[in-house]
């Protein structure tokens, strides 16, 4: 559209977008045909359309990738490629999000903020902790590749970037809009299925306690239990525990055993973000008593499937 008016140009960029938006999707490759799927390793491979589907093996969308010598792919077209929903967003790599969004893994934190004071010269509230060592990092790196995190996190992309509506991210605003409880208003991930799993507040009343664990924990440890949460929780109470496909289970209880209670309150309470603590399934353990008490009578008892552990 080299030479028309500008007007002329959005005119027909906002058609491409309807018609990929009903579904009417279009190759962004010189060859029609084919189309460039980034493999979990990384490397691209070519596959051609006209194979029938028998052929064609259901895990992750194809993505069209741009080369140095085609041409760029279409902001729109990749803005409504399938993989940014329901149901191909499940099935998505690492891989396949950080062809369009590798600023993510490469994103730095400022040397100084821009009032002149500098990160080595203060610390964030992560770095208080005894889980975190190192200096100042984003926060995708602190969930994807910091040191802790590849030891007891096993997050993806979309565990947080479960797909979203790009016309409106507000509720019946458009044919396309999610149903309530799929969605946050103006937000692009769902933050009650993603982040307050690990960052509710301390469900102190749920244990029968009263106050905050840095309030109580001098009363369970001292310079023989470290960590005074398996004081009930190594035998007794909720044992059979983090057997999803998010989390490192083994590590966990390892570094758990080994290290101080900011293993187990970092993630149930002492990073809280909201004023109300998630809803975690209570899966039954050994000696569980039969009684179930009044706040639990909503529980689950088992994971979200999309979070089960596969067995083979």
């Amino acid at each position: 559209m080299i030479g028309l008016p500008q007007n002329v140009q959005v005119f027909f960029a906002t058609i491409a977008g309807c018609l990929l938006a009903a579904g009417v999707g279009y190759s962004l490759s010189s060859h029609p045909n084919e189309a460039t799927k980034l493999t979990n390793s990384g490397s691209s491979e070519k596959t051609d359309q006209r194979q029938s589907n028998s052929n064609v093996v259901p895990t992750a969308p194809a993505v069209v990738l741009p080369t140095a010598k085609g041409p760029r792919p279409h902001y729109l077209a990749a803005k409504w490629d399938k993989i940014h929903f329901k149901p191909a967003i499940d099935k998505a790599t690492n891989a396949q999000c950080l062809v369009c969004h590798h600023e993510i893994v490469t994103h730095k934190v400022r040397k100084q903020s821009p009032a002149g004071l500098k990160t080595t010269q203060a610390l964030a509230w992560y770095q208080t902790l005894d889980t975190y060592k190192g200096e100042q990092v984003t926060f995708h790196d602190r969930h994807l590749s910091s040191p802790f995190a590849k030891k007891v996190m096993n997050l993806k992309c979309n565990f947080c970037h479960q797909g979203h509506d790009p016309r409106e991210e507000a509720s019946f605003s458009s044919a396309t809009s999610k149903e309530l409880g799929d969605f946050t208003m103006r937000k692009s991930v769902n933050p009650e299925k993603s982040c307050l799993m690990c960052h509710g507040s301390f469900p102190a009343e749920s244990m029968g306690l009263e106050g905050s664990w840095a309030e109580m924990r001098e009363g369970f440890e001292d310079e023989e239990t470290q960590n005074g949460c398996l004081m009930c929780h190594q035998e007794t109470f909720r044992t059979v525990r983090h057997q999803v496909n998010y989390l490192n289970a083994k590590v966990i209880e390892d570094l758990a055993k080994k290290g101080t209670s900011d293993v187990c309150i970092g993630c149930h309470g002492g990073r809280a973000w909201y004023r109300t603590s998630y809803p975690y399934p209570r899966h039954a353990w050994p000696d569980m008593p039969e009684e179930i008490p009044e706040w639990a009578t909503t529980r689950p008892t088992e994971s979200a499937p999309e979070h089960r552990l596969v067995t083979k």
